[in-house]
């Protein structure tokens, strides 16, 4: 009996001790500060910070930017002294700015399931070669059929638009692995990379008339679109076409 009750101790005493160790490794990792996101409703970006922190359970105090383009609160300029633009994820008392460097950042101080970036090595570099691919000729491409002049530049951009989009599926097929979404079965930093383009997109369309994800060139990402904003961590956030569209009307002056 006096052997039992000392092991019964011992057990306690462990699990005390793995508690306060726990507890320490939450302060030095920052999770016990405040966390803040300075955003904007309509920022496909913002987005991103957002789901990132559904995801991992933290709580934080979202801050709604005005209209960036007329005027800058001073929170934001302090903020974000270099781009002056949301996202802004503020924690304790550091600001990490862009948001797939948020993403990453939650990702990593914030270590308890689910994983937002892939554990294995190669798959880790091939989400980030995809994400920044997103933001580098899936953007671009959005944002030079928005802005074409004419008819001839503007079918130029559709089609570099398409290409980028097939790529996307490409990537889609191999990494999903039979699941709904480009981490597989869970939404990953994939997804939330390209979740950002599923808003300007649906304008686009709107606009244009012209339907750039199809069953016949992105069956998977027409699929994905959907799952994705049905997800309980985008659902909340993600306005809905109608309000991208009416945003764009305002923001551009188009009736």
């Amino acid at each position: 009996m006096l052997k039992n009750k000392k092991t019964d101790n011992s057990i306690s005493q462990d699990a005390t001790q793995i508690k306060k160790r726990q507890k320490t490794e939450m302060v030095q990792n920052g999770s016990n500060s405040p966390v803040k996101l300075i955003g904007t409703w309509s920022s496909p970006f913002a987005l991103r910070a957002r789901i990132a922190l559904h995801l991992k359970s933290v709580e934080y105090e979202y801050i709604e930017e005005g209209d960036v383009l007329k005027s800058k609160s001073d929170l934001l300029l302090k903020s974000n002294p270099i781009h002056k633009k949301v996202p802004v994820l503020i924690h304790g008392d550091d600001s990490i700015c862009e948001s797939l460097n948020i993403v990453q950042y939650v990702d990593e101080a914030w270590p308890s399931k689910p994983s937002i970036l892939p554990s294995n090595p190669k798959e880790r570099a091939s989400a980030r070669f995809w994400a920044h691919f997103v933001d580098g000729k899936g953007f671009e491409s959005i944002d030079a059929v928005a802005g074409a002049k004419d008819d001839a530049g503007r079918m130029a951009a559709a089609g570099n638009l398409m290409e980028s989009l097939a790529a996307l599926e490409e990537a889609f097929q191999k990494s999903s692995k039979g699941g709904e979404f480009f981490g597989g079965e869970n939404i990953g930093y994939v997804d939330i990379a390209c979740g950002a383009i599923v808003g300007p997109l649906s304008v686009i369309e709107a606009f244009s008339g012209v339907k750039f994800l199809s069953p016949d060139t992105t069956p998977g990402l027409i699929q994905w679109a959907e799952k994705f904003r049905a997800h309980e961590a985008v659902k909340p956030y993600m306005p809905t076409v109608a309000e991208f569209v009416e945003f764009a009307k305002q923001k551009f002056n188009v009736q």
